[in-house]
This record gives C-alpha cells, sequence and structure tokens, in this order.
C-alpha cells in the first residue's frame, strides 16, 4: 500500500464541485497501472485496464468531499457560510478553515468565550462566522466572492495500531483503495474490462456516478464507500449495530444489493481468511450504489465500505488494515470474476 499516495489525496482540498485538483492527482497516479486514464463534463476521473472487453465492471468511489460556500459578508469582514453536503457547524467552531476561491486564504471560525456565554447549545450554520482578520467588507471582497468554496484546514495524523486521523477519510480513502486495486491488477491477464471511477459530487448529489455508470454501462458495479463505525464510547450499538476498527470490510445487505455479487464477495474472503462485517440497508444505501443501480437498463451493485469513527468530521478515524483486506478482496474478486458470472438472483 503506497501510504504516501493516501495522504496526498487528503493533502488535497476537494469540495463537493470542485474536485478538480484532487482528479488531477488521482490520475496522475492511475497513468502507470492502467491502459486508458481520462475524465469527463462533470468532474469525475477514469482508469481503465483491459478497455476492449465486452464484460465490464466499475468500481467506484467519490473523490469530494464535504465543505461550506461562501453565503455572505458582513460590513465588518466576517463570512457567513452555507453547508455543502453534510458538514455540522457544532464540530466547526474553532476551527481553521481554507477559503478556495482566486486567492486561496485561511480563516478561523470564531469561538465565543466561555466568560460571555460560551457557544450556543443549539447551534446553526447561521450562528457561526469565519475570522480571516479583514477590516471590513472592502477588503473582504478583495480575495473571496459569494459562492467560493472553503474546507477544514487539517493535516492527517497517523494514530496507534496502524490507523489514521484526519479530515475527507470519506472518502478518499475509497479511491485510494480503488486506485490500489488497479495497482494490483495491472499486472495480471484480465477476462473483462474493470474501470475504475473517482467520482464527483456524491456528498451533495450523487451526479458523477450517473453521469460515470451511464458513459461506461458496465454489467455490475461495486461501490465503495465509509460507513459508521460503532467501537467508541456512546455510541448505543442496540440502535446502530456493531463495527469496529480492524473488524474487516462492511458489506452492505439490503434491496439495493446484488445477492449474488454478495455472494462471490464473501467466498473471496473466506479463501483469503479476510473477516468481513455486515450492514443493513434495507432501502438506499445512501451513497453512489444507489445511482449508479438506476442507469442505463440497470445495473447489478454491491457497497463495500470501510468502518470509519467521527464520519463528517476534521478527525474521522480508520484502520490501514481494513484498507489493506478491502483491497485484496476486491483484488480477488475481480481476478476471479468471469465474463459468464451469473448475476440472476433467481437463477444464480
Amino acid at each position: 500500500m503506497n501510504k504516501d499516495f493516501l495522504m496526498e489525496l487528503l493533502d488535497t482540498s476537494s469540495p463537493s464541485g470542485l474536485e478538480k485538483e484532487v482528479q488531477l492527482v488521482w490520475m496522475n497516479y492511475m497513468k502507470e497501472f492502467s491502459h486508458k486514464v481520462e475524465s469527463d463534463n462533470v468532474g469525475n476521473a477514469y482508469a481503465v485496464l483491459n478497455p476492449e472487453a465486452e464484460f465490464k465492471i466499475m468500481i467506484a468511489a467519490h473523490g469530494d468531499e464535504i465543505g461550506f460556500m461562501v453565503k455572505n459578508i458582513d460590513s465588518n469582514g466576517f463570512i457567513f457560510l452555507e453547508k455543502l453536503g453534510g458538514i455540522s457547524p457544532k464540530i466547526a467552531v474553532g476551527m481553521k478553515i481554507k477559503f478556495l476561491g482566486e486567492k486561496e486564504i485561511v480563516g478561523i471560525v470564531g469561538a465565543n468565550a466561555e466568560h460571555h456565554g460560551g457557544v450556543k447549545e443549539k447551534l446553526t450554520i447561521n450562528d457561526i462566522y469565519v475570522d480571516c482578520g479583514f477590516k471590513n467588507k472592502e477588503e473582504a471582497i478583495n480575495f473571496l466572492n459569494i459562492g467560493d468554496m472553503a474546507v477544514y484546514k487539517r493535516s492527517a495524523e497517523l494514530l496507534q495500531n496502524n490507523m489514521i486521523a484526519g479530515k475527507a477519510l470519506d472518502n478518499k480513502t475509497g479511491s485510494f483503495i480503488i486506485a490500489e486495486v488497479m495497482k494490483n491488477l495491472s499486472s495480471k491477464k484480465l477476462d473483462i474490462g474493470v474501470y475504475a471511477v473517482n467520482t464527483s459530487c456524491e456528498e451533495t448529489n450523487q451526479g458523477g456516478a450517473y453521469f460515470a455508470a451511464s458513459k461506461i454501462k458496465p454489467n455490475l458495479s461495486i461501490a465503495c464507500d465509509v460507513t459508521f463505525a460503532t467501537d467508541y464510547p456512546g455510541v448505543d450499538t442496540k440502535d446502530h449495530g456493531e463495527y469496529s476498527l480492524g473488524g474487516g470490510p462492511v458489506l452492505a445487505k439490503g434491496s439495493q444489493i446484488n445477492i449474488n455479487i454478495n455472494k462471490s464477495l464473501e467466498e473471496s474472503a473466506s479463501e483469503l481468511g479476510i473477516k468481513l462485517q455486515y450492514e443493513l440497508t434495507p432501502r438506499r444505501t445512501g451513497t453512489d450504489a444507489d445511482t449508479i443501480k438506476f442507469t442505463g437498463k440497470g445495473v447489478p451493485v454491491a457497497l463495500v465500505s470501510l468502518p470509519l469513527r467521527y464520519m463528517h468530521s476534521p478527525v474521522e478515524t480508520a484502520s490501514f488494515t481494513d484498507m489493506e483486506d478491502e483491497i485484496n478482496l476486491l483484488t480477488h474478486f475481480i481476478l476471479n470474476l468471469k465474463p459468464n458470472f451469473n448475476m440472476n438472483p433467481i437463477e444464480g
């Protein structure tokens, strides 16, 4: 596993709808391990092996991250924000924010002193503001425009027991995993075409996945995302299930998921001695898998997720052990996938 590549992805800002920089990083890495690398008009990045094959699998992860947009600048130069994806204003208090306008600048989210009443108990996005040190609005608009995007200014940290914490592990760990799978496959003889897609806009509308699957028309697809770990204090496991870091990749089960793909993934896990965890997605998964399934004539899908603590925060935490297991699982599954694989849940 090339951990340096993951760190580069995490350090490259990509708020939903502004993924260009991370896609360039991802595509540059993939050139060595693909027969074809390209992008499209909605900001997806593609890497392809064996593009002439009729039978195609699409493995998809999203390269965008949650963030903010500039909504208003007041007369004193303080910046007010709109949410870009499922970002919590409570967590933002006291954090550094990096704005990605024509001029990249940094500010801090103001935190009311305890002596002045502290932070409001019921905080909304309208209650927080960013202080860049501007004297007034006239100075601020030399640097910022309404609609400029922003992300947390935060570097990843390596923790004990092979863990990593930082922003945007949702879902740049997925971008990393599908890249490493392609690297593993690049030296093998394949009977099928393999299309890795780093999609855009999953955190806001899943539009990238729709365009990608419509373009590729895959025979099946596996979405690679993250899911909620529950192995830390304060989580009700009776309500949310038991998912632990180091417990292995998580397979989704539910009406969106193709049973035969899951069975084959389980067989690969068994042969490799990889532990699996399971999450229930009775109606929808909340990931790109939902959109991919309903493209074209319909695409059989599965969802393999990385357990993640503290999702949608600047300290998302995951295990490199789980990442390695997921990479090996997907590599094995694809190497053993044949063009005659029957995905029909009645016949198969």
